[in-house]
């Protein structure tokens, strides 16, 4: 079988109005959310910003004062938010999707977030992964329209490491009986709130270790059509369990490997940890999966500031059988 592979550079849509990198350097990015301008320790921004610090402080509503140690050791210390002017704990922002190229017809791709200020600088959405979010709801779609037609149920999407669940609404809002997991409980419930918000229901909710439950799902011979894979570099599990991405990453895409099907499927991976390329992830999804698949796409996610500086985050490769 031949296979397709190409590497990319991709960007969130200029259209989205909730989302706009201001500028980035020093070690910081400014940012505004809907109608709130975040300052934020940023580490791959190594240049130096477009702005000046006067104008940098005008602008910020909200500056995140990171602790001792943060970041540091494979850890973020918790920190602190200063506030510049008046602004809300909680607020949202809305990411719709996409026309289609062809038609130019309104996606039905809908998130509605809720985001907050976190101790660890986090607000509950990363932007970046609009790309991702995108893919996800496209081949989902594609699946539902394979499966309705073949009188076949919902295409099954496992959302591993889902975090606040942007990603897990974007597979419903295409359909999908969507599985969501995550190991803090909080952040399932916040999930939850974004797919209430986005009027949506039905996604199936675990708290739970992602590599356990790959594990037994691969042992009870379950199959996904579509698993989302977005690990964070180390972390705990709900019961205490260590999580350190260097060691677990091959082990975790082989079990992936077992549950996903094995045709008309898609498992995309999402990688943050510094020092990760496009080719190393290609590399352990290839040999993961012992190359059966029929297409491999790869590259970089990244957010372009007002002033055209290129901010690269995380690494994905998104696999089809």
């Amino acid at each position: 079988m031949e296979i397709s592979k190409t590497m990319a550079v991709e960007f969130p849509a200029q259209y989205w109005k909730d989302y706009e990198l201001l500028d980035s350097g020093n070690g910081e990015k400014l940012e505004r959310f809907g109608r709130y301008i975040l300052r934020r320790p940023e580490p791959k921004a190594l240049w130096t910003p477009s702005l000046s610090e006067p104008e940098w402080r005008r602008k910020a509503d909200v500056s995140f004062i990171p602790g001792a140690g943060f970041g540091k050791a494979g850890k973020e210390d918790s920190g602190t938010w200063e506030r510049h002017r008046k602004t809300e704990d909680q607020w949202g922002i809305v990411y719709n999707g996409l026309p289609d190229a062809e038609t130019h017809a309104a996606s039905d791709l809908h998130l509605s977030l809720r985001l907050g200020l976190t101790a660890f600088k986090h607000v509950g959405v990363f932007p970046e992964q609009a790309p991702n979010w995108e893919f996800i709801f496209k081949e989902t779609a594609r699946l539902s329209r394979i499966h309705k037609a073949n009188g076949l149920p919902a295409p099954k999407v496992l959302n591993l490491f889902a975090y606040t669940g942007a990603a897990s609404i974007a597979a419903k809002c295409a359909g999908a009986d969507v599985t969501h997991l995550d190991s803090v409980r909080q952040v399932v419930t916040w999930a939850r709130e974004n797919m209430e918000r986005s009027g949506l229901d039905g996604i199936r909710w675990v708290v739970e270790d992602a590599l356990k439950f790959a594990r037994r799902e691969a042992r009870r011979g379950k199959r996904y059509d579509g698993i989302i894979l977005d690990p964070p570099a180390y972390g705990h599990g709900p019961d205490g369990e260590k999580w350190k991405l260097d060691e677990l990453l091959f082990g975790l895409l082989q079990n992936v490997a077992e549950i996903l099907g094995e045709r008309d499927s898609f498992m995309i991976l999402n990688l943050y940890s510094n020092g990760y390329s496009a080719a190393f992830g290609e590399t352990i999804v290839q040999e993961a999966f012992g190359r059966k698949y029929s297409q491999m796409s790869s590259g970089e996610l990244a957010l372009n500031d007002s002033f055209g500086k290129v901010l690269p985050l995380s690494i994905y490769v998104r696999l089809k059988r």
